[in-house]
This record gives C-alpha cells, sequence and structure tokens, in this order.
C-alpha cells in the first residue's frame, strides 16, 4: 500500500507543476518557465552535493 501512495503523491505533484505551467503559459508569462527550471535544476544539484562521493563531481562544473 505504501508504494500505490507514493505513486499517488508524485501523479498528484506533476498535476500542480503541469497547471502551474499551464498558467504561466496562459498569463503570457511563458518568459518565468526558464528561470524556474533553473532554480529546479541548481536545487537539484544542492540536493545531490550533500552525497560525499558526488562532491568532487559537482565542483568540477564551477
Amino acid at each position: 500500500m505504501g508504494f500505490k501512495r507514493w505513486c499517488r503523491g508524485v501523479v498528484s505533484r506533476l498535476g500542480v507543476i503541469r497547471e502551474l505551467f499551464g498558467f504561466l503559459w496562459e498569463n503570457k508569462l511563458w518568459w518565468m518557465v526558464p528561470i524556474i527550471v533553473v532554480f529546479v535544476l541548481l536545487g537539484v544539484l544542492i540536493w545531490l552535493a550533500q552525497s560525499a562521493a558526488v562532491v568532487p563531481f559537482v565542483y568540477t562544473l564551477f
């Protein structure tokens, strides 16, 4: 049952993300999409940098 609950949570989050991008596009705020994508990628990079095995590879990017 835990896996089903997790899958439902992921699907609901994807629905929210889809609605957010749809809202931005309909209200002609499409120029904000790259900014949001960059913030998400930086967040993932920071999250990955917390692992000691990945730190040397992250430092080579900068």
